[in-house]
């Protein structure tokens, strides 16, 4: 069968297409540190520009404003540090007496099953209090030893730390020349119409920005207030962490949750604190999953609630890590392509007949 030009152009830039999902699902790993220091070029561009074009050298402007987004990224993991200065001591003088109430509940209930053990609680408090009272060198070595066992993920976080800031400043710096490089590979009759697609594309992406902004603030404050209603000393800390955390979908969730786990179970040293946590996470998550998401960023990207967690989940099983932090923006470029394509197809023979 006889091939049209047109459908022949149609099909290489379809296997283009395809090439390129190819290689960025193999490559999804070495990929990382260069897709987020993209996307946060892409959000930070901006104040660049405007900078430069008052007359601030860029490379003084870029230099100010990757600081400044870096400073804000170190504030958030830093509220970690209050939380940790207050919990290792009660950690010291709460674990024994968990340990002793462990036993106390364990041994009867083993007891029960036919298993007839007793727990030497003495010799784990020793050692847990041991442990907790080394000095930071000891942490340190500890630390290090450790990572023999698990090198190859502490030198991934580690260069990951490294490199996302060099990408992010070499981009900033040749964002406009990247720009018009890729807009000269676009044939001249197609610039045009790219150009209004990019704009577009633009737009929605700006909404999707501000609606994130929007849900880690409110989650932010909802965590705060919902935890210093159950009494929480350290509710301020874990709750702002835990709402600013969102934006790492899964992970900036669970590790604001192990903390509030933590605090609470160290403060209360009872079932209240778990009781507490568990209703004021499970409340966010679903506030969270099932309202702000879908309304405040699914909404303002054109995106339906459902379509939103179908995005999270199937681009999280196709690309891993990377796939959950790109789902939503290529989810919205992908739907302004598609309502693109929904109306030439409206316009086309094939629908008229």
């Amino acid at each position: 069968m006889q091939l049209s030009p047109a459908q022949r152009q149609s099909l290489s830039w379809l296997a283009i297409a395809l090439v390129l999902l190819v290689l960025v699902w193999l490559l999804a790993p070495v990929l990382t540190p260069f897709i987020v220091g993209a996307v946060l070029a892409y959000a930070l561009h901006p104040p660049v520009e405007r900078l430069a074009a008052r007359g601030v050298p860029r490379v003084l402007a870029v230099l100010g404003v990757e600081v400044l987004a870096l400073l804000l990224v170190l504030t958030v993991l830093l509220l970690i540090v209050p939380i940790l200065s207050k919990e290792l001591p009660l950690l010291r003088q709460q674990v024994p007496l968990l340990i002793d109430r462990f036993s106390l509940w364990a041994t009867p209930w083993l007891a029960q099953l036919g298993i007839h053990a007793q727990l030497d609680t003495a010799s784990i408090k020793e050692f847990v209090v041991q442990r907790l009272g080394d000095n930071m060198e000891e942490w340190i070595g500890t630390v290090l030893s450790s990572a023999r066992i698990g090198g190859s993920f502490l030198l991934a976080i580690v260069g990951n730390a490294v490199l996302i800031p060099v990408v992010l400043f070499y981009l900033l710096m040749d964002w406009p020349h990247q720009v018009n490089r890729l807009e000269t590979l676009i044939p001249p009759r197609l610039q045009p119409g790219v150009r209004s697609f990019m704009a577009e594309c633009d737009a929605v992406l700006g909404q999707y920005l501000r609606g994130q902004l929007l849900v880690m603030g409110i989650l932010a404050v909802y965590y705060s207030v919902g935890l210093a209603l159950f009494g929480f000393d350290l509710a301020v800390p874990v709750g702002v962490f835990t709402g600013l955390a969102v934006f790492i979908p899964y992970l900036g969730f669970g590790l604001g949750l192990v903390l509030a786990l933590l605090a609470g179970t160290l403060q209360f040293a009872s079932a209240y604190g778990l009781i507490a946590v568990a209703v004021v996470y499970g409340a966010g998550q679903v506030l969270e999953s099932v309202y702000l998401t879908p309304r405040l960023v699914g909404e303002r990207i054109g995106l339906s609630p459902l379509t939103v967690i179908f995005a999270l989940l199937a681009f999280g099983q196709l690309f891993g890590f990377v796939g959950v932090l790109i789902a939503l923006p290529l989810s919205a470029v992908m739907a302004v392509a598609a309502g693109r394509v929904r109306l030439a197809y409206l316009d086309s023979k094939l629908f008229r007949g």
